[in-house]
């Protein structure tokens, strides 16, 4: 399991839920927005010290970032 592509997908999903732009929360992060898409996009390892930055601009636990989504039953 990548967690790199945990991350990517948790950040991406609860940035959208609270209405942030990846412009809006790079900057409210201290991060160039290029590298909030690479972080979203999986192509980057986050620092816990960002991470945690990012949890408080989103107002979420650092350890949401890393849970697994759970996986979609397919329909026969």
């Amino acid at each position: 399991m990548d967690y790199r592509h945990v991350f990517a997908t948790n950040l991406r999903r609860l940035r959208t839920e609270k209405g942030y732009s990846q412009e809006a929360l790079a900057y409210e992060a201290g991060v160039n927005r290029t590298y909030m898409s690479k972080l979203e996009k999986g192509g980057s390892f986050v620092g816990l010290e960002l991470m945690v930055k990012l949890a408080k601009v989103l107002e979420v636990e650092p350890a949401d970032f890393l849970k697994v989504p759970p996986r979609k039953s397919r329909k026969t």
